[in-house]
């Protein structure tokens, strides 16, 4: 056999997965989330503190999270109890809420000398960029999660997303205030969001004697 017939060969590319926890991220628990609050709160850590909050309150993709402006959140000199955003992927609005330990962060937050002038929540530390990024926002997560001892390759950006909603799904079995809370437009996603099995539905089902 000649050069030229034998069969070409490539050099085999590691799996892009290879040494990570693929699938669905986890949501936090109460006590992951309260720990991260204290940490951060001890260390000072305003902006990355009323991020947090805001991340856990606001049920938002990251790519909207972080777009967000301080007029969507402040008026009148307060931070505003309820608000709504146009979502980035759908074009449609959702509504979310800010608790009062978010409200305080975040007023805290607005009123620090890094935010004069800025119209993003989280502006770039970069001329070029008028707000942080998805990947710092990850980053920041990682650490959030490194800082109480859990692996960060189970966590990411949609655990923030899946925290507060993984709770009501878990203490009202709610599915409808689920979809509304996460602005999807079909329940089947939220379904598959949540990781609802049969054992989810026979638990809840048990919990109801006619």
């Amino acid at each position: 056999m000649t050069l030229s017939n034998l069969p070409m060969i490539r050099p085999v590319k590691p799996a892009w997965n290879r040494g990570r926890i693929v699938g669905q991220k986890r949501p936090l628990l109460p006590k992951h989330v309260w720990a991260i609050r204290v940490r951060l709160e001890l260390a000072g850590k305003v902006r990355e503190l009323a991020l947090f909050n805001a991340a856990i309150d606001s049920k938002l993709r990251g790519c909207d999270l972080v777009r967000l402006k301080v007029v969507d959140v402040f008026t009148a000199g307060r931070v505003k109890r309820r608000t709504s955003i146009i979502q980035s992927k759908t074009g449609k609005p959702v509504q979310f809420e800010l608790m009062e330990g978010t409200r305080s962060a975040l007023l805290k937050w607005i009123d620090s000398p890094e935010m004069i002038g800025s119209a993003y929540l989280w502006p770039g530390r970069f001329h070029d960029r008028p707000h942080i990024s998805t990947r710092q926002y990850g980053r920041m997560l990682k650490e959030w999660v490194l800082s109480i001892g859990l692996e960060p390759s189970s966590y990411g950006t949609h655990s923030m997303r899946r925290t507060k909603v993984a709770q009501i799904y878990k203490k009202t079995g709610n599915l409808r205030a689920v979809q509304l809370r996460l602005g999807h437009t079909k329940m089947d996603s939220t379904v598959r969001y949540l990781g609802i099995d049969l054992e989810d539905a026979l638990s809840l089902s048990e919990k109801i004697d006619i």
